[in-house]
């Protein structure tokens, strides 16, 4: 029936021409008694019929509802036993119905595909002043609620739509608060146990734990109209505020009506929603929206985005940012990635408001691993690790423990990532004078036990014991307490360590590192005379910045091979000993008797071979 109906409409179209239109609206403008052509226009307001028909029918329209609409009765007002009969009232609750159509039909043609992106922003335009107009004068929220409901159930993409919105109409502060009610109201609905009585969304009934790939559409549309919502930054005695419904008086009003408005928003003063009203309870209204919206089940990629804006759009303008305590430390336990982007809030929360997370260093000490060092936030994640190791108050066994993990991690890191932790170490020592015995500590003294059959020798400038302090190779290996394995800060026994592998890195392959960790050499104790890195300079570097780096450095002089002279040997004199290794030449003869073609015996020539020993630990 309904396809038999449009067809109808598509030939009555067709055989319309734009003067009749114009003639319907004149007419209908002019009279009460033309009031059916207010059907006849409608009929045109539709996604099918062609733009200039829909705008044509628009003006008439919107000229014919502007002044009547205060005089409207309400869609869900219910008549008296008086008022049955009274052919005045039943003329307005059919104009209130036909507006109400009208409504319907706006919302379609915003939404529908078949629109072009000019009509869209006309139609816009005309719902948004039935919204300034349509309460007699002050802002309708039931239709700009019916509106949003509408983009936030959309079957197609709302974006342009939201864009176009936020773009014209956000900038107003009745706007902006009037949305975050209605975000409020459409995230509580959209709960596990709401749902299917709000819209069936799921035909089989079957709610589970994870969130259907339509709510999970709802949720995406939510959350891309709050994040186009302009910050709000003012302040209660900020009187300027444009206010999209306070320009709602016609400039033709009589200087008697203009009287008896002024009185009665006097005596209304106190249930009045000026602007002044908005900016006390915009704070509000922004929490309780926020706080719908995550409690939630959010689609992971919705997740990353809302933990990487919290600390910047939402955490500076609401009203109470310890409520989001829960929602922080619930992602903050999750680990992972999702952890590194929770910090930045929590860290806010607990350094500006006051909250208490017991576990909080344990967990930042987990999220110290190789990966963290290609996460695509790793730059504000490293900035973050040192502003929480910052505090003087922090214990010594937690500090050493960080500075062990990072130190550790210099082995299996890319150079950029050696370069942060360079920058982390030294500022942990400067700022912790406690752990600098990590720094050249050694072993215990032991006696070394040697293979009886090495020769060692005496490297040259020993004592007459044979041993120098500055010669490695009697020196036993210690075997290193830290346990990496280990989740708690306070068993790894970091204490007892020492930073052992930054040491190491002194011989890396990149200059950078190799030059960088020299600035550990100096006595960071001597606080006058230092100053802390940057981790910032360091923490957004990759392969491709040292490559940069590297060719953009002015090279004075190439070599062309390792030696400067051509080797004659593979090892030479001064190269035969080696830290913990000795070379032992002794002559051994293989005879090897072999026939030639003229009879002769040839000897084969020795082959010097070096016995190798190892110096055993006792």
């Amino acid at each position: 029936m309904a396809s038999i109906l449009s067809k109808k409409q598509k030939q009555k179209q067709k055989t319309t021409k734009l003067s009749d239109l114009r003639a319907l609206g004149h007419d209908l403008l002019s009279s009460r008694t033309h009031i059916n052509n207010l059907p006849k226009l409608l009929s045109y307001v539709t996604p099918t019929s062609p733009p200039q028909y829909v705008v044509e029918s628009l003006l008439s329209i919107q000229a014919f509802f502007t002044p009547v609409l205060p005089e409207l009765p309400s869609s869900s007002s219910k008549p008296n036993h008086s008022q049955d009969d009274d052919p005045e009232f039943i003329y307005r609750t059919w104009l209130r119905s036909k507006f109400d159509e009208l409504v319907e039909s706006l919302i379609q043609l915003l939404l529908s595909p078949e629109s072009d992106e000019t009509l869209k922003e006309v139609v816009l335009d005309t719902l948004m002043e039935f919204v300034k107009l349509g309460n007699g004068g002050k802002f309708h929220s039931a239709i700009f609620h019916r509106f949003l409901r509408s983009i936030v159930y959309s079957t197609t993409s709302p974006n342009f739509l939201v864009d176009l919105l936020a773009s014209k109409y956000f900038k107003y502060i009745d706007v902006r608060y009037f949305t975050y009610i209605s975000l409020e109201k459409l995230a509580r609905t959209l709960d596990a146990k709401g749902l299917s009585e709000d819209r069936n969304l799921n035909a089989d009934g079957n709610n589970g734990s994870h969130p259907s790939e339509s709510m999970e559409q709802l949720i995406r549309n939510i959350h891309y109209i709050m994040s186009h919502i302009p910050a709000f930054e003012g302040s209660v005695e900020k009187t300027d505020y444009d206010m999209w419904s306070g320009s709602s008086e016609s400039e033709e009003h009589s200087e008697s009506q203009k009287a008896k408005d002024k009185k009665k928003t006097e005596k209304d003063n106190d249930k009045a929603l000026s602007a002044a009203n908005i900016v006390k309870k915009m704070k509000l209204k922004f929490t309780k929206a926020w706080l719908s919206f995550l409690r939630l089940p959010l689609p992971l990629d919705v997740y990353k985005e809302v933990l990487a804006s919290l600390h910047q759009a939402v955490i500076p303008y609401i009203s109470n940012p310890v409520v989001l305590c829960d929602f922080l430390t619930r992602s903050y336990d999750i680990g992972g990635v999702i952890s590194v982007m929770a910090l930045s809030s929590l860290f806010i929360i607990m350094t500006k408001y006051g909250l208490e997370y017991p576990n909080f260093y344990e967990k930042l000490y987990a999220l110290l691993i190789p990966s963290i060092f290609m996460a695509k936030h790793r730059s504000k994640f490293f900035q973050l690790l040192d502003s929480c190791l910052k505090s003087s108050l922090l214990p010594a066994y937690l500090a050493a423990a960080f500075a062990k993990k990072l130190s550790r991690l210099s082995l299996s890191v890319p150079p950029f990532g050696a370069l942060v932790i360079i920058a982390l170490i030294h500022n942990l020592l400067r700022r912790h004078p406690s752990i600098n015995c990590l720094v050249n500590r050694q072993g215990d003294e032991k006696t070394v036990e040697v293979d009886p059959e090495a020769e060692i020798s005496t490297p040259e400038g020993a004592d007459a014991n044979g041993t120098d302090a500055t010669d490695q190779s009697l020196r036993k290996p210690v075997i290193d307490p830290f346990d990496n394995e280990q989740s708690d800060p306070k068993k790894s026994n970091a204490m007892r360590s020492s930073l052992w592998e930054i040491d190491t890195l002194r011989h890396h392959y990149c200059p950078h590192v190799a030059r960088f960790v020299v600035s550990l050499e100096n006595d960071l104790t001597v606080r006058a005379k230092t100053t802390e890195i940057s981790v910032g300079d360091f923490s957004s570097g990759s392969y491709a910045t040292i490559f940069g780096e590297e060719m953009r450095r002015r090279v004075k002089q190439a070599p062309i091979s390792f030696y400067r002279t051509t080797p004659t040997s593979l090892f030479t004199e001064s190269e035969t000993d080696f830290l913990g290794w000795t070379f032992k030449r002794e002559d051994t003869k293989r005879k090897n008797d072999s026939t030639h073609e003229n009879g002769e015996m040839h000897k084969e020539s020795d082959r010097n071979s070096g016995k190798r020993q190892r110096v055993e630990c006792s």
